[in-house]
């Protein structure tokens, strides 16, 4: 994993009314849990910018008064209005002990079923892991190059070795799926095939073969002023 260094600063006031304080100042308010004491601090708001726009999974080194604790971001706390960061809660990580995050999926490759007409989709775009820190990769690297029309690639189908994948395993992270366009091709094609026999207990048209090689009798005409017979009841 990737790591990224934070200074802050240790606060004693906590409630809404302080943290609204700080934020008009351009301070987001954080908390640390985990370790020993929970910890709550501020930082600059443009120092997180490159923490959380990014698809990346970092370990965090927060600077808390001197002393440093290795950490995850686990929960970032958005105005519902402005869509401004308000709050960030903090992991601490510990030797030997696991910890839960989300890892990116990267597509590589490219499909065979793609090449054929079909449509390659990701339907999960961040993967559940638990593990170490040091065991965590930075993504989720799955190769697609074999992906065929109708065929997919499942959570059950990835393995990261010391990495455990917390999804149900059913679930589909990538796919090609067949497309309209793919349909209606071979469609197309039969109906424009020369030679293509006609429906079942439909008439041959007037000169066309028959099926013993004759052509068939052409539909007599009724005869000029003289009305056709009408059908006995």
């Amino acid at each position: 994993m990737k790591e990224f260094t934070i200074a802050g600063t240790l606060r004693d006031g906590t409630g809404k009314k302080n943290s609204t304080l700080l934020r008009r100042k351009g301070l987001i308010p954080c908390a640390l849990y985990g370790g020993k004491e929970q910890k709550h601090f501020t930082a600059s708001e443009l120092a997180f910018k490159k923490l959380i726009y990014t698809a990346d999974v970092m370990t965090v080194n927060l600077d808390l008064g001197g002393t440093t604790h290795r950490a995850v971001m686990k929960e970032v706390q958005v105005h519902p209005v402005t869509d401004k960061v308000i709050h960030i809660d903090f992991l601490e990580v510990l030797e030997s002990v696991p910890v839960i995050v989300d890892i990116p999926v990267k597509i590589l490759g490219s499909s065979i079923g793609v090449k054929e007409g079909g449509k390659l989709l990701k339907k999960m775009r961040k993967l559940k892991v638990r593990g170490n820190p040091a065991d965590m990769p930075d993504t989720v690297d799955l190769h697609v190059d074999d992906l065929a029309i109708g065929k997919a690639i499942r959570v059950s189908d990835i393995k990261i070795q010391n990495v455990e994948l917390l999804d149900l395993p059913n679930n589909i992270v990538v796919a090609v799926r067949v497309t309209r366009e793919v349909v209606e091709e071979p469609k197309a094609a039969a109906a424009a095939a020369p030679g293509a026999a006609p429906a079942a207990g439909a008439p041959a048209a007037a000169g066309a073969p028959a099926a013993d090689g004759k052509k068939a009798p052409a539909a007599a005409a009724p005869a000029a002023g003289k009305k056709a017979p009408a059908a006995k009841k």
